[in-house]
């Protein structure tokens, strides 16, 4: 068995470790779901959804070794204390450098419920095995809350300035300002920056129509309809874009996932859309679909600056491979009025 190298914690901090394989394969073609991207020297690295959070690097960003040590290949306790259910299948991460660190922010959850937790790590390198446990950054509360601890997105603002965006369901996509230690900075509270719908309360100029009775949710009893999660924001040119996902994944050929997307000059919002509709409220243009003939669905997004060009990632539900998720990678052009395209 290969040593654990991981996350290395007191024993009586962690729970026993997950058995996974022993095999590192190649592939132009990776199985991946959430995905996100970091690059360190002449390493592409991406972090996904899987037991322990699964992990790959590429030289080309063409082919990619996947790896079969997990980021976490302990899971520590205190993550099954705060969440019941919840074992080794980690969520949705997501990895940034700051201030000459490299921290990652995991998902701790169950599916379609909103006790969850957003655990956080950090390292000195991407090369190094040993991830420090740095505990938690938020943690949501069934009947508490009204708002889901998963899909976290690392944002720094012009000022240098952390902020954390994540959210499933419920209320929406939040966001909160962070302090240096990437947690939640001194008396800050999260607020909503973007709904799937119009669900009223809103004086919004230009919002759509309330919408009371949105389609109900296939996927979960407890979740609601409010079907919009997995948040990122790039900045560009002036403005920060809010990437969002609508409605359904995890199902395979039968998922419906797509992005839409907002922009606001300020990393709080508000975030428009081309029609001056505010996210809050329903707006949002959408961005990426399956096209029915490779992808019958794709979402959970990711966009970076690398190699001299914007790139746009996410997971597409292949047709070719019985729906499968498949990473997707596309440059990303921008429009005359600042929009982007793919």
């Amino acid at each position: 068995m290969w040593s654990l190298a991981a996350l290395i914690l007191p024993a009586q901090l962690v729970a026993q470790p997950h058995h996974f394989p022993r095999e590192a394969f190649t592939t132009d073609t990776p199985m991946v779901h959430d995905p996100v991207m970091a690059q360190e020297g002449d390493t592409y690295y991406i972090f996904a959804t899987g037991l322990g959070i699964q992990q790959m690097t590429s030289k080309d960003r063409k082919t990619w070794t996947v790896h079969p040590e997990p980021v976490m290949s302990v899971i520590p306790k205190w993550t099954m204390d705060s969440v019941p259910g919840f074992r080794h299948h980690v969520w949705a991460p997501d990895v940034i450098k700051y201030h000459g660190k490299w921290w990652l922010a995991y998902s701790c959850s169950t599916f379609g419920k909103n006790g969850s937790t957003i655990g956080l790590l950090s390292n000195r390198s991407l090369s190094f095995p040993v991830w420090e446990d740095e505990g938690a950054i938020v943690c949501s509360r069934e009947g508490r809350d009204n708002w889901n601890a998963i899909d976290p997105n690392f944002v720094i603002d012009d000022n240098d300035q952390p902020w954390l965006v994540w959210g499933s369901f419920w209320d929406g996509i939040q966001l909160v300002k962070l302090d240096t230690t990437m947690h939640v900075a001194k008396g800050e509270k999260p607020s909503t920056i973007a709904r799937r719908y119009n669900l009223g309360n809103s004086d919004a100029k230009a919002a759509l129509p309330i919408n009371p009775n949105p389609p109900k949710n296939p996927t979960s009893d407890f979740a609601g309809p409010n079907a919009i999660e997995a948040p990122f924001i790039f900045k560009h040119a002036g403005y920060y874009y809010l990437f969002v996902s609508w409605d359904y994944c995890c199902q395979g050929s039968k998922s419906n996932y797509r992005v839409a997307v907002g922009r606001s000059k300020t990393v709080d919002g508000p975030y428009l859309d081309r029609n001056g509709i505010d996210m809050r409220y329903g707006g949002g243009n959408l961005f990426l679909e399956g096209d029915k003939k490779a992808f019958e669905a794709a979402g959970h997004c990711a966009a970076y600056h690398i190699d001299d060009q914007d790139i746009f990632i996410c997971h597409g539900y292949s047709i070719a491979h019985e729906g499968a998720s498949i990473l997707i990678q596309r440059p990303i052009r921008w429009t005359a009025d600042g929009w982007p395209e793919l």
